[in-house]
């Protein structure tokens, strides 16, 4: 079933059917001020923090309710309905529809009783507040008598948790007040009479707004239970009914902004108003407000500036595929969701409720190397960053606050640390994850001066970023295992896999083997003859006991417990074959040319479904180790033998890597949501944003997908597609064309920056192969290989090659 399709012109993906099998989201904002919005206006808002600067209320895991809404009544009637299908949720055979999500806004329109409505909403670029633009039509034949109204339920306290919970206290902190076309919230306001700079048991008060540009207020209320009335809902709240808001104010209730204006249009007359929400009072709202004096302009003119700035990233690549699937992930969809990861790390969505109070090291790093290729310098300023958060031992704060304070951090070593985040340990994998990150930002710009910035660890001391990475291996060989592989310690990359502390991770020692070749890179550059040496040594140690330790037959192991068991073995009755060893084998460098081959094809075999590849199989139920915490789920979910979706971006990736364009697209399409668009009621997920998993084939809902947007997979599936399936691999010194495509693609175009150059790519396969290549043309000029020197480039290039 389809309930919209991709308009890659415009950068949208609209809905034209809203009883969509889930919420489908957009994000609007930024972590200084973030909304999350629903295709039926359903979601949230918060200021600079998820979880403790919550402006609106949202019900999760429940009906998508409430939000953003803005109902249009016709006075003369009395009949009402909303601007998104949903509160009011009117007969779909009468009350037609569609929702645009785009980058940065959400547009919805409707038409009903010969109205229509166009209601937008965005927060305008680098500012800290949201619009929600409205603009009613009179489509009939007759003069028409409405009034339109604006509804946003504050939370009543910015933690999400207090707000619902805490209610002996929450309730009874909150009052509103009416100035001039607004709703004034005010928490802890009995505290305005205190100094600026003083505080009440921390407290001071905290003031939102929810104002009316471009009409005059006609009725107002404050107070949820007024506004909605007792024993109504969202969809028939008596405010709306009667026409009439009451005027009311909260004092020691649940509080609301709920504003209403008056309107008569002629056949033919459109009308344009605009409602504003963020945080702050009456002075500062009221100039925010006199901005939109006219609202259809100022609307106009911030839309604008929002997709600027977004298409300009998003044109530093551009493809043309046979795939439209594949085009419309790469050069819109799986861009944005990168941003979005980027961005946000796992602060916030529908299922993310926003209470993480920090930056998962891991994830974060990882998230990064997304939106290396479109925005070097916000990946360089984020990386600086995480590189801030390493400890001067080498290894990385599992949970980097939002307050982090670089230099002066506690540690996994302080108890205090363990007590304020939760957790409780290093993971053996979280730096190591700097060594793609920084190589692939530093080939991309050909910026080695990186390696010199000198950049403060969390804990204590200064060192540049050479030196951060030198510790990162230093930390891997100060915590390794009995059989010399690097030490599980707290958990790798699957937190429900726990080796134990002196347990080991054939994925972590994979992840050293790639640092090493990484770091040996730097070394070289930087003259380091004697660290190259050492590196080697150690890398040579390590490859050979991966391959003495973990080579099974046909399959690289998962690892050793500290008790000495082997996981994932051939003869293990559940759970003998891992995903990611094998892929992490090939990206490694590690595993050889037959290896490899037999390797995947295993993979392909055992594990590969028609929604990707199981993360292991067959699921844990009897047969589970202790630590084996996957066992906690159905089998077929998450990390029980469900299909990872980030672990699919490596895959593909790997298979490119050894010239298997078929499978690398195969692989694509089975995870890629726009190839699921006409089957959207079996994914459910939004079929422009990547989910975290996919049920696999031991559950009865096999192929459902869960936990929407802020996923790591973004960031791998678009360096498997991009490195891989296109074959774009800068290195310190150039860039190599490698592309493994499928056979039946006999031309392709891509449009590249490369290190403020222009780079336009035609590939061509006139004889139906999935790699290699033939011959390679450089503004007219044969290459000897399909590898292009930096120095060799012009402002323009134009690149033929031939496989």
């Amino acid at each position: 079933m389809k309930y919209g399709n991709f308009d890659d012109t415009n950068r949208e993906y609209v809905i034209d059917r809203p009883d969509t099998p889930a919420p489908w989201v957009n994000y609007l904002g930024s972590p200084e001020y973030g909304a999350i919005i629903s295709n039926n206006a359903g979601g949230y808002s918060f200021a600079r923090s998820g979880a403790n600067g919550r402006i609106l209320r949202y019900i999760f895991n429940s009906f998508d309710q409430p939000g953003r809404y803005i109902y249009i009544r016709d006075d003369d009637s009395r009949d009402y309905w909303s601007a998104s299908w949903q509160p009011v949720g009117k007969d779909l055979n009468n009350y037609k529809s569609k929702c645009c999500h785009g980058m940065g806004y959400t547009r919805m329109t409707a038409g009903y009783d010969g109205i229509s409505s166009e209601a937008l909403y965005y927060v305008p670029l680098g500012k800290s507040y949201e619009v929600w633009g409205l603009t009613v039509t009179n489509d009939s034949a007759h003069v028409r008598n409405l009034t339109l109204s604006g509804y946003a339920e504050f939370t009543n306290h910015g933690n999400y948790e207090q707000d619902q919970v805490n209610l002996q206290y929450s309730l009874f902190i909150t009052r509103t007040l009416f100035k001039q076309n607004q709703i004034i919230q005010q928490i802890h306001g009995n505290l305005d009479a205190l100094p600026e700079d003083e505080t009440v048991d921390e407290k001071n008060v905290t003031e939102r707004f929810f104002g009316l540009a471009g009409a005059c207020v006609s009725s107002y209320c404050g107070d949820r239970e007024q506004f909605l009335g007792r024993y109504h809902g969202y969809g028939n709240p008596q405010g709306i009914l009667s026409g009439d808001l009451g005027n009311m104010t909260s004092y020691n209730e649940n509080s609301c902004g709920a504003l209403s204006c008056s309107i008569t249009l002629a056949p033919g007359e459109t009308k344009t108003i605009a409602f504003l929400l963020g945080t702050g009072g009456f002075t500062e709202s009221s100039v925010l407000l006199d901005g939109y004096a006219d609202p259809e302009e100022m609307i106009k003119q911030e839309l604008q500036e929002l997709k600027k700035y977004w298409y300009e990233k998003f044109d530093h690549l551009k493809v043309n595929t046979p795939s439209s699937e594949f085009n419309t992930m790469i050069n819109t969809w799986n861009a944005y969701n990168c941003f979005m990861t980027f961005i946000w790390s796992r602060a916030a969505s529908f299922i993310y409720c926003g209470l993480r109070n920090g930056y998962g090291y891991r994830d974060t790093v990882q998230d990064i190397q997304g939106i290396i290729h479109l925005a070097p310098e916000m990946a360089a300023e984020k990386i600086r960053f995480m590189l801030s958060a390493q400890v001067s031992n080498g290894g990385g704060l599992p949970l980097v606050k939002f307050t982090h304070n670089p230099g002066h951090e506690d540690t996994p070593d302080d108890a205090s640390y363990r007590q304020d985040t939760g957790h409780p340990a290093y993971r053996a994998d979280d730096a190591l994850w700097l060594f793609p990150t920084v190589y692939k930002y530093i080939a991309e710009t050909g910026n080695l001066e990186f390696l010199n910035e000198t950049i403060p660890f969390a804990d204590k001391e200064k060192a540049s970023v050479y030196e951060h990475l030198k510790r990162a291996v230093a930390f891997s060989l100060a915590h390794l295992g009995p059989h010399g592989m690097p030490a599980g310690l707290y958990a790798d990359w699957n937190d429900c896999l726990r080796l134990g502390a002196d347990g080991e991770s054939s994925f972590v020692a994979m992840q050293f083997y790639y640092a090493m070749t990484v770091l040996k890179q730097f070394a070289k550059c930087r003259n380091d003859a004697e660290y190259v040496k050492y590196l080697e040594e150690k890398q040579e140690e390590t490859g050979a006991a991966i391959q003495k330790l973990c080579w099974d037959q046909d399959r690289f192991i998962r690892g050793y417990t500290e008790a000495g068991e082997r996981i994932g073995a051939a003869g293990d009755p559940e759970a003998n074959l891992w995903l990611n060893p094998q892929s992490w084998a090939v990206i490694s460098g590690l595993a050889g040319a037959e290896q490899a081959e037999t390797a995947l094809t295993n993979v392909y075999e055992q594990l590969n479904t028609e929604y990707g590849a199981l993360l292991m199989n067959p699921p844990y139920h009897t047969d589970a180790f202790d630590g084996a915490l996957a066992v906690i789920y159905n089998q077929g979910t998450k990390e029980n033998s469900g299909i990872f979706s980030q672990s699919q971006g490596w895959l593909v990736l790997a298979e490119a890597l050894c010239g298997h364009g078929e499978r690398a697209f195969t692989y694509f399409m089975e995870n890629a949501p726009a190839a699921w668009n006409d089957q959207a009621e079996l994914r459910r997920l939004e079929p422009y944003c990547y989910g975290q998993f996919t049920e696999g084939n031991a559950s009865e809902h096999q192929g459902r997908s869960h936990v929407h947007w802020l996923t790591g997979t973004a960031s791998t599936m678009m360096v498997g597609c991009v490195e891989g399936i296109l074959g774009l691999r800068p290195d310190l010194n150039g860039i190599t064309l490698s592309p493994a495509i499928p056979k039946d693609w006999t031309c392709l175009e891509i449009e590249k920056d490369f290190r403020g150059k222009h780079l336009h790519i035609l590939i061509e396969n006139p004889n139906g192969r999935e790699a290699g290549c033939e011959k390679l043309m450089l503004n007219g000029n044969e290459m000897t290989s399909n590898y292009i020197p930096a120095s060799f480039l012009t402002d323009t290039n134009e690149i033929r090659l031939i496989l």
